[in-house]
């Protein structure tokens, strides 16, 4: 057995993590960015929590709420111009995981004042000032990856930034959940569950990461239930951001497979919410695979019997309905051929047919 690990974010969870911890604020800088989005970080809470640890430390902040859902360049471009305009040190991203990948591209961007919106892929390895995350809902992980995803519109994608960008601090709260909507919960825990079983049935996987995939199944089977029928406890939404984290750290060793690749196209195009973007290519996906073992294994841990009902009840979690014609998903599909970054991490081999096939069965032919 051979593997290396890499987990360089410090993991503050449970009820008031920032109120309880707020001295770790103290060491990080002097001038805070606070990256989020216009509305959420207000209405669940964790916004004032982080301005009354900033208050308690004397620490300046300034905050940037204009990030949207997929965060283009150009927003990014605008943050970056405000952190440096101010002389941050640290970055707070606080939100879902837009504000979060939004606000490791600003610390970047900030830091790296050579770099802009045109220029901004072609360098590697760039430091970033600080990051402190702060998730408010459950299911991209970030907070514990090195990967930012941002919309390119000149090329008409989302992408990964390709720098190496982990949050130094994680403060996990699922209180700041609970006023999620039924539909935005069941999105981004369709992510975590995607980032799960592409960490798993992935090349890259190694006897450490199927551990962790293992137990990230346990957590979110436990709030699978109550996903069904979109009525949630405080320990479901604990477990679904226990996964969402544990499922975090396993894309960042292994990276994302196939689905993500695909999922983009619909995201980008179609307005597709990442999570669902994803999950409503599996069934077909899923189909595809010649080895079942570790299928089995999320099968038996998820409580269903056989393939066929396990893509039932991922039907009933990210059923889409979509326009969309053969030639875009001709389109579409020489776009992930053309990936080798999330062709390689399949374990299997596959064709462009199959490929092919999956965009078409899910979205113009479904017959689970």
């Amino acid at each position: 057995m051979k593997f290396n690990l890499n987990v360089p974010t410090e993991i503050v969870f449970g009820e008031d993590a920032v109120k309880n911890n707020y001295i770790k604020f103290e060491d990080e800088g002097n001038v805070a960015l606070i990256v989020t989005g216009n509305k959420s970080s207000k209405f669940n809470g964790a916004l004032k929590d982080v301005l009354d640890a900033l208050d308690r430390l004397n620490k300046d902040y300034y905050i940037f709420d204009k990030v949207e859902e997929n965060p283009s360049l150009e927003t990014i471009e605008k943050g970056s111009s405000l952190g440096r305009g101010v002389n941050a040190d640290f970055v707070i991203g606080i939100g879902g995981g837009s504000s979060l990948d939004a606000a490791k591209a600003i610390a970047m961007m900030i830091k790296n004042k050579n770099v802009t919106k045109e220029n901004i892929f072609d360098f590697k390895d760039l430091e970033a000032l600080p990051v402190i995350a702060i998730p408010t809902t459950s299911g991209t992980g970030s907070e514990v990856t090195q990967y930012s995803i941002v919309t390119d519109n000149k090329n008409h994608t989302k992408r990964n930034l390709g720098q190496t960008i982990y949050p130094k601090i994680a403060f996990l709260d699922p209180k700041y959940t609970e006023k999620l909507s039924v539909q935005i919960t069941r999105n981004t825990a369709m992510d975590a569950f995607s980032h799960i079983v592409e960490g798993y049935l992935n090349s890259n996987s190694t006897e450490y990461t199927d551990k962790l995939s293992i137990e990230a199944l346990k957590y979110f089977s436990e709030a699978l239930d109550s996903l069904i029928k979109g009525d949630f406890s405080r320990k479901d939404r604990e477990n679904m951001m226990i996964a969402s984290t544990i499922a975090g750290g396993i894309i960042a060793h292994n990276g994302t497979s196939i689905p993500h690749g695909m999922g983009y196209a619909l995201t980008y195009n179609k307005g597709i919410p990442h999570g669902l973007s994803n999950c409503c290519l599996y069934p077909e996906y899923l189909k595809t695979f010649k080895d079942h073992k570790k299928l089995n294994n999320i099968i038996s841990i998820l409580g269903f019997s056989s393939l066929k009902d396990l893509n039932k009840n991922i039907k009933r979690l990210s059923t889409v309905n979509v326009k969309i014609s053969e030639d875009e998903i001709k389109e579409y599909t020489d776009s992930i051929w053309n990936n080798k970054d999330k062709l390689k991490n399949h374990p299997e081999e596959i064709t462009y047919d199959e490929l092919y096939k999956i965009y078409y069965n899910s979205l113009i032919e479904s017959d689970i």
